[in-house]
């Protein structure tokens, strides 16, 4: 703790940033704690779309194999099928936290013709159209939850700083400086009161 002239005008200045100090921790609680609820409810997303993810996956890779039985392999199939690039990236704030909003074409792609693919090779061009939905749902998911704990841990460094150092550091500096001027009120009530009895 640094040294400070006990002054009023010091003291007052301190007890103002003592308050403001005070309030800083107080949002700073509130920001973890709504941070905090907001990544939980992320988490428990993220584990029901893993769960999603993963029996979709299996459904489109039986599909797939349905088709490579009934066409032998598909890869010229595939390749007619146009390039998606309709995954978009948009951010959105919450507690001053820049957090993804990840968007995808929801229809899906379009069958190649009757005559070309049959009705296997198009059930598995849906299926794996419904696995990058929920890829991208949950890249979105899982940056979030990242982001998020980066959050939590910068906030609760801060919420900790302002507790375990800074308040206390202006509480003790307030108290100095309080029993400081007070003394010298005594000093001065008892100067006062000699000179008054010389007087």
């Amino acid at each position: 703790m640094a040294s400070v002239v006990p002054t009023k005008g010091n003291l007052m200045a301190i007890t103002r940033t003592l308050t403001l100090a005070r309030m800083g921790y107080d949002l700073m609680d509130r920001k973890r704690n709504i941070l905090i609820r907001e990544m939980m409810r992320m988490i428990d997303a993220a584990g029901a779309l893993q769960s999603r993810i993963d029996e979709t996956f299996s459904e489109a890779y039986r599909a797939l194999q349905m088709a490579n039985i009934v066409h032998g392999t598909c890869r010229e199939m595939a390749e007619n099928i146009p390039l998606d690039d309709s995954v978009q990236i948009r951010f959105r704030s919450v507690m001053g936290v820049e957090l993804l909003h990840v968007t995808a074409d929801q229809s899906p792609a379009r069958a190649i013709g009757f005559a070309s693919t049959s009705r296997d090779f198009d059930e598995a061009v849906a299926r794996f159209h419904a696995v990058k939905l929920l890829t991208a749902e949950l890249a979105e998911v899982e940056t979030t939850v990242y982001r998020l704990a980066t959050a939590v841990k910068k906030t609760q460094k801060r919420a900790n700083a302002l507790q375990n150092v800074i308040i206390p550091d202006l509480t003790a500096k307030v108290k100095l400086i309080t029993a400081a001027l007070e003394e010298k009120e005594r000093e001065e009530f008892v100067r006062m009161k000699v000179i008054k009895a010389r007087g």
